[in-house]
């Protein structure tokens, strides 16, 4: 490896050490801080807490953007989706995939803002996971052992946080773990279940997808009377007419699903050292948009699980082509249409001088309070 890249590799890994220093106290401070007046003035609380959230998964796209990692969108065009609840799907490869989905929506407005992340528990235990507590993403345990636990925990979760929160945004990744880890698992599954062996993504899994239908589906009246036993079918039901109810009020119901297929170059997916670093060449990485209405995802468990299998065998068919030709199929005049994404270096500017003078001003007032105290 040249010297000069490796100078690039320490000044950019340097960088990024010390942007999250900066950045995460300086958003869990604030919101700390403001946290002792949302009883009183919690829409504000949360309009604020929303806006520096997108500004700091901002920071994140930065470290995306200057390495030089592009994205090219194709497909639909999800500004449809837009200021509607939405449950996002996505295949997932590697560590790379949460970084490049943030710098996708960065420029979008109102999307990271209004999102909610369903991930890893093991992601509350990192740099972020205190600002994922404190916008609270939901964090899934992974294992047959706590998945009906999680399942559970997920359910209330939409009651206690997605819908009073006003999120539209969902994204869950269906296939539970990345690709290298769970194709072999999904391909004897498949042969042993008679279905499909996928190649380029695996089978996923139904359980979250069916919670969150069955809570906030447009169907979910339909589907209450699929659930196992009559204990869980009355609740099923009960929970549903408490969830009309709060429809009427809030508008609960999931409108749109938004089917995310990321390709990236040459079947290598980037990582997250990548992209911190820059290890890898500058190149682009492809997102391909599949919108779906959810009235278009049947209700009862069987019918879902099938749907959902559906989209999984067409992504892993599509990325089989794009993989050959360099395109994903054409599913309309604009399908293969492509959309750079780009970002604003003067609101990166703005954004590092906020977060700077943020904690300069904090740590001012933390020496004058310990000034104050020894004295």
């Amino acid at each position: 490896m040249p010297f000069l890249q490796y100078v690039r590799i320490v000044a950019r890994t340097t960088f990024t050490i010390v942007n999250n220093l900066y950045c995460v106290p300086a958003y869990v401070v604030w919101m700390m801080m403001l946290r002792l007046v949302r009883p009183l003035y919690a829409p504000i609380y949360w309009k604020i807490e929303g806006l520096m959230y997108h500004w700091l998964l901002a920071m994140v796209s930065l470290w995306a953007w200057t390495a030089g990692y592009e994205i090219v969108e194709t497909g639909d065009d999800p500004v449809a989706c837009m200021g509607r609840r939405t449950l996002v799907l996505a295949n997932h490869q590697s560590t790379g995939d949460v970084p490049l989905l943030m710098t996708t929506w960065n420029p979008r407005p109102g999307v990271l803002s209004n999102l909610m992340w369903i991930m890893d528990r093991v992601f509350k235990f990192t740099n972020f996971g205190i600002v994922s507590v404190l916008h609270e993403d939901f964090f899934i345990q992974a294992g047959k052992a706590k998945r009906e636990q999680s399942l559970d925990e997920l359910r209330e979760h939409i009651h206690k946080s997605y819908i009073p929160l006003g999120r539209q945004f969902m994204v869950l990744f269906p296939e539970g773990g990345f690709l290298h880890k769970r194709r072999e698992i999904s391909q004897r599954f498949a042969e042993k279940n008679n279905l499909p062996k996928l190649e380029y993504v695996s089978l996923p899994r139904a359980g979250a997808m069916k919670v969150i239908l069955e809570e906030m589906g447009p169907l979910r009246d339909e589907g209450a009377s699929t659930s196992k036993g009559k204990k869980d079918d009355n609740f099923n039901q009960s929970n549903s007419r408490r969830k009309s109810l709060v429809n009427k009020e809030i508008g609960d119901t999931i409108e749109w699903i938004l089917d995310v297929t990321i390709a990236y170059p040459d079947r290598i997916p980037l990582h997250l050292q990548d992209i911190v670093c820059g290890i890898r060449p500058p190149c682009s990485t492809h997102i391909h948009y599949r919108l779906y209405p959810c009235t278009d995802v049947p209700a009862d468990t069987e019918g879902m699980t099938n749907w959902l299998y559906d989209r999984f065998v067409e992504k892993d068919k599509m990325l089989e082509e794009y993989y050959r030709t360099g395109k994903f199929p054409s599913n309309g005049p604009t399908a293969n249409v492509q959309r750079t994404v780009r970002q604003d270096n003067l609101r990166y500017l703005i954004l590092h001088l906020f977060f700077i003078a943020s904690t300069l001003i904090q740590l001012k007032v933390y020496y004058y309070l310990i000034t104050l105290f020894y004295q």
